[in-house]
Parts: C-alpha cells; sequence; structure tokens
C-alpha cells in the first residue's frame, strides 16, 4: 500500500490535471486499499490553500519579511497582476486536483469492487461518502481561489473550475460555469451525507456533523441564507460543543490542545493549509484587527502573542500545533446560523446565537450579553465578531469577496510596501488567481482574466 501511495503521489506532482501517471502503477483492489488512500491526510488529502491569506485584511508582513519571502508569497501579498513563476508548479492548485484525483480512484474503485464481506457494508457507504465528501472540499476551495465570487444572477455564464469526475486523466479538461461547479460540490455533500457515520472515528475523517457544516459554508458563499441556517441548523443539532476558553492556558505557546487524535472538541473536520508561514516572526496579525478584542475578551491573549516592536504574531490554531488549522468548527457553525438569523429579521434568535458563543469566549464573570437595535444592527455586530473568531482560518478572502457585493460592507483595501501603495477595489478582478500557466499550456483551458 505504501508503494501505492507513493507512486501516485510522485506522479501528481506537476500539471496535475492532464499529466499521464505509468502505467504500470499498481491499482488499489481492496476496501482497505481504497480507504487507505483517502487517510493519506499527512500528504494529501487534509490540505487547503494559503496563498489568498496572504492578500486579505487580517495579515501583515515587513518590509523585511516582503524580501525574504517567495515570489508567489510577495505577488499575493500585493495584489499582483502575476502570481507565480511561468514554470512553477504550484501548490494550491497541485494539492487541491491530487485530492479530487484520490476521491475519484476511490469512487471508480468502488464502482469495480465486485465483492466484499457483508460485514464492510457500512465501511464502504463511508469509504464512498468521504470520497464524494473530500472531492467537494477541494472543488470548494479551489472556486474560492480560481474562479469568481459566487453571484446568482450571472453564475451560469460565469466561468468555474474544472471538474473532474472520474480519476481517467486521458479525460481533456474543461471549464464549466460557476453554477456547474457550485452544482456538482452541492450533490456530492447532499449524497455524502446520507452515507457518513455521525461521528467519524477519527477528525480527519469527515462524518454527518462536518458535511452539514460544509454545506452550511457552501450556502454561505453562495447567499442562499435560508439554505445556510438549514444546514447550519442540522450539523449543531449533532454538534454544538463549544470550548470554554476559561479553561486553558492562554499564555501558553500553544493554548488549544491537540486536534488530533481527538483533543479539541469544537473540531468537526481536521484540515491544515499547505503552508505554515502565516505565524512567520516577520509577519503579523493587523493592528486594526488586534486593538478590537477588548481586555476581557480571552481571544485576544489565545490567538495572538506580542513580539515586540509592535509585531502580533499568530499562535492560536486549533490544531494544537504550529500548523494552521482550516478545517471545520462548531464555532464557525454558530457564527453561520447567527448571520442567517439576522439577515431573515430574527434578531433576538441570532443574538442568543452569538452570545451562546461568546460567552465562552470572555473571562468568567465579565461577560454582558451583546444586543442590537434591529437585524442590521445585529448584522453588524455579528460580522464583526466572525472576522475576530475565526481569523487565519482561511476563510477572510471568501468573506470578502462575498461581502464586497453589499455597498454596506465593501472595503477597499490597501498596503504599503517599501514606500509604495498598493490597493484593491471592491469589484477588482484580481479577487480571482490566475491559473498556473504551466496549467494553461498543457490543458487549454481559458486564463482568468487580471
Amino acid at each position: 500500500m505504501m508503494l501505492v501511495l507513493s507512486c501516485i503521489t510522485t506522479s501528481c506532482e506537476k500539471d496535475f490535471l492532464d499529466k499521464k501517471p505509468d502505467n504500470a502503477l499498481l491499482v488499489p483492489e481492496t476496501l482497505e486499499d481504497l480507504r487507505a488512500l483517502l487517510d493519506n491526510s499527512n500528504t494529501v488529502m487534509n490540505y487547503a490553500p494559503f496563498l489568498s491569506v496572504f492578500s486579505t485584511d487580517d495579515f501583515y508582513i515587513t518590509d523585511n519579511g516582503f524580501t525574504s519571502a517567495s515570489s508567489d508569497v510577495q505577488n499575493s501579498y500585493v495584489w499582483a497582476d502575476e502570481i507565480y513563476l511561468p514554470t512553477a508548479a504550484v501548490t494550491d492548485w497541485n494539492r487541491m486536483y491530487q485530492q479530487v484525483f484520490y476521491a475519484n480512484v476511490v469512487l471508480d474503485g468502488l464502482k469495480e469492487l465486485k465483492t466484499y464481506p457483508v460485514s464492510q457494508a457500512e465501511e464502504y457507504k463511508q469509504v464512498k461518502g468521504s470520497a464524494l465528501f473530500y472531492r467537494a472540499f477541494a472543488f470548494y476551495n479551489l472556486a474560492q481561489q480560481f474562479a469568481a465570487p459566487y453571484k446568482a444572477s450571472t453564475a451560469g455564464q460565469t466561468l468555474g473550475i474544472p471538474i473532474r469526475l472520474l480519476a481517467d486523466v486521458n479525460l481533456t479538461s474543461t471549464r464549466g460555469t460557476l453554477k456547474q461547479t457550485y452544482d456538482q460540490i452541492i450533490m456530492d455533500l447532499e449524497e455524502a451525507i446520507d452515507l457518513l457515520p455521525v461521528k467519524a472515528a477519527f477528525k480527519t475523517r469527515p462524518g454527518k456533523a462536518a458535511a452539514l457544516a460544509m454545506l452550511a459554508r457552501i450556502y454561505q458563499t453562495m447567499e442562499e441564507y435560508a439554505r445556510a441556517e438549514e444546514y447550519a441548523t442540522a450539523s449543531l443539532q449533532l454538534n454544538s460543543s463549544l470550548t470554554d476558553y476559561n479553561k486553558l492556558a492562554l499564555t501558553g505557546a500553544r493554548p488549544f490542545p491537540p486536534a488530533l487524535p481527538d483533543g479539541n472538541e469544537e473540531v468537526l473536520f481536521y484540515c491544515i493549509m499547505v503552508n505554515s508561514s502565516l505565524t512567520s516572526a516577520l509577519s503579523g496579525v493587523s493592528s486594526e484587527l488586534y486593538s478590537s478584542y477588548v481586555s476581557n475578551d480571552l481571544r485576544r491573549a489565545a490567538y495572538f502573542t506580542d513580539k515586540g516592536n509592535g509585531l502580533i504574531n499568530f499562535k492560536g490554531s486549533y490544531t494544537g500545533t504550529a500548523n494552521i488549522f482550516s478545517g471545520l468548527a462548531v464555532d464557525e457553525v454558530y457564527l453561520i446560523r447567527a448571520e442567517c438569523y439576522a439577515r431573515a429579521g430574527q434578531t433576538g434568535k441570532a443574538m442568543q446565537d452569538l452570545n451562546t458563543l461568546l460567552q465562552k469566549r470572555w473571562k468568567t464573570g465579565t461577560f454582558v450579553p451583546f444586543s442590537a437595535q434591529n437585524p442590521d444592527d445585529a448584522l453588524r455586530i455579528i460580522l464583526a465578531e466572525r472576522r475576530k473568531e475565526l481569523v487565519y482560518r482561511n476563510l477572510r478572502w471568501t468573506d470578502l469577496r462575498r461581502l464586497n457585493q453589499d455597498p454596506r460592507f465593501a472595503l477597499t483595501l490597501t498596503r504599503v510596501v517599501k514606500a509604495q501603495t498598493y490597493t484593491l477595489a471592491p469589484d477588482d478582478k484580481r479577487y480571482v488567481f490566475p491559473i498556473p500557466e504551466n496549467v494553461i499550456a498543457t490543458s487549454g483551458i481559458e486564463q482568468n482574466p487580471r
């Protein structure tokens, strides 16, 4: 099995959409083999992109840090027209399509699996559900960087990402519409829900609560808030656990318990960014965001450490390690539902969900429940707390793209690097990353305008 994983991993490093693997590769033939492919969490499956985080307003790099950063990080940070070197292997693209390939190998393999013991019927369902979840998760992450923000009125005419549904790499890659992209993601997850266990054996595997939470996130991204509320509620009915930050060792380098194997009750699905350089000694959280945490808000101590000279570093990953968490957690689900309630005019329910979360984040005996005068007031409060709660979770880029469509929340981002000012307007085409040039050259798919 290790040989299979090694061969597949090696064959998938570059030009992943269209490169043909070695015909001599071993083919997984048993249910155990297929499960092992999906459990390859250390090198393939449980990873999310990272470059878009450098493009958000939560993060800044010092001039010295900028000089020492890689070219793709520099270009992402200043929203350059060109992000990658022409021949570069772009991990944010390649790793996600590697995940899609693994998922498709499993789904194709399950169709070919002629016999298996009756005792493995439940495992068969779970493996299929996991493969569908992983494929949807990868497609969603790709769409947040390499496709335009979702607008229902134009999604049927806007380019999406290549949707690969079979493992056969000889098939030509094409870009469907944005609507087709999101339809496929939703279809995969809806099918997965009926196949997955209520609670997965390991946090690196998805369970029902994770799949429901992912659907809530997707519908929020699509601005279909009634559906997002429906799935958030269903997820919270299965897992509504929240960590009391008063019980954490806040002054420690890693305040949160290791999520693996089962150490963080809020984590629904474990995933990390493909690169952890966000915690470099030459980068930090924006001063504007850091100053928004009041003194009794324990997130300030749990998430950040003062490095001196005005540099505030992030330390509060839900992994409990140096790896940056970018999976699914219960706190996000509460915030999704709170926002949906506010947008539906249900101010009381919106603030109740927010206060349920925040009372676990404030110093014991100091929390005064938040109140709102009307739904608009509630929405502003919730969005501000969403940014503070989910900092460094790989969600801010998607939120900026979504909220920029509403004049009330649209932002023009500004950076100053070595005395040069860079800006990103709310409707800028650079909110969509370019597809790597080597992918364009080998597949012939259309490039995103910049």
